[in-house]
């Protein structure tokens, strides 16, 4: 019997918009596609078929991860990719793919994922994106399994840990879930919150589930919520003995200077920047409190730091433009605060080509 080498497993509930692009996407790297439909009422499924989809009917449980490793169970592929119905798979992927996994002793694949916001999924810009790498490629029957209601992300067997220096492909997946249409049609603000509640309710004293609702809240301008429950994520990987992984101080910031408290981003800032000195992101709002307190020059080196980090690591979230146009800009809103608009009209200039030419 025919053993695929990757199987594409997905969750999908009414994407017939959507559904055909991401398959077709991956038609040369997956001989296998398994798609577990959680009660479609559109035509989703008969595109999945016509495209050569298994389809596997599973109840909505308000559980993401249920479904997902309904699908693993399933797969017979000696990899999986695992991806969602409005995403698209980087076309020239499937050769560095495939020849990585069959030569590679790690069980475990990152890949990088570019998560667009803006309005409309239809006219997504490369600038406006988040930067992240997330492990998209296992390997199958290693016991590898998708945890927790929404947000699931992998888990090994018991007694297995998540590389701690992944492997990232240089292989992309567009992400269009985030665009406020999409948010919008599929009423995810209402969805995520309903969860991530229902969650908190018989997980108290999970720091993830406090990140996830301070990013909902945030997403709604509930910024005093949303702080709330960022501190308290932070305090509960601590209470854990766990270090707060980078994003959750990203968002931390994030919220404050959304929220108009600057103020109350310092020292945080400089604490966090101690633990994460490489991360572009806390470097930018760094500069971001100094130049709106009118330290320029202070706020010039920032600035100029984090065009030497750039935004490519991958390492971190990271929000484009950080490492580049956006940073440029403000480069150019120092040099005004300076009284030096001839410096001011260059950093400007490159700033509007650096967007430009962002991919």
């Amino acid at each position: 019997m025919f053993e695929p080498h990757l199987s594409l497993c997905m969750i999908a509930r009414n994407e017939a918009d959507n559904i055909e692009r991401c398959i077709r996407s991956a038609l040369t790297v997956a001989e296998e596609i398994i798609i577990v439909d959680t009660g479609s009422q559109d035509d989703t499924v008969e595109r999945c078929i016509a495209l050569g989809a298994r389809v596997i009917e599973h109840p909505w449980n308000d559980n993401f991860a249920e479904a997902r490793n309904k699908g693993i169970e399933i797969a017979s592929g000696k990899w999986v990719l695992w991806m969602d119905a409005d995403e698209e798979l980087d076309a020239s992927a499937a050769q560095l793919i495939r020849e990585v996994s069959m030569h590679t002793e790690e069980d475990i694949l990152y890949l990088q994922v570019i998560n667009y916001y803006g309005e409309s999924r239809h006219h997504a810009h490369p600038a406006q994106a988040h930067l992240a790498a997330q492990a998209r490629l296992f390997r199958n029957g290693k016991g590898i399994y998708f945890s927790g209601a929404i947000h699931e992300t992998l888990q090994c067997a018991p007694g297995g840990l998540l590389p701690s220096h992944p492997l990232v492909l240089p292989v992309r997946i567009y992400h269009y879930g985030y665009m406020e249409d999409r948010i919008k049609e599929k009423q995810k603000n209402v969805r995520n919150l309903k969860i991530l509640e229902k969650q908190k309710k018989l997980h108290e004293s999970d720091p993830w589930l406090e990140y996830h609702l301070a990013s909902e809240y945030n997403r709604q301008k509930r910024y005093e919520e949303a702080f709330q429950h960022v501190n308290l994520a932070i305090a509960g990987f601590l209470s854990h003995r766990r270090l707060p992984p980078s994003l959750v101080y990203k968002l931390k910031f994030e919220i404050l200077f959304n929220d108009g408290s600057m103020a109350g981003a310092w020292p945080g800032i400089e604490l966090a920047l101690q633990l994460y000195p490489d991360y572009v992101d806390l470097h930018f709002y760094k500069g971001i409190f100094l130049m709106k307190n009118k330290f320029y020059v202070e706020a010039v080196s920032v600035f100029d730091h984090c065009l030497e980090i750039g935004e490519n690591a991958w390492k971190h979230l990271t929000l484009r433009g950080v490492g580049s146009f956006l940073a440029l800009e403000c480069l150019a809103q120092c040099m005004e605060g300076l009284e030096k608009p001839g410096a001011a009209a260059v950093y400007r200039n490159l700033s509007h080509e650096s967007r430009m030419t962002a991919a």
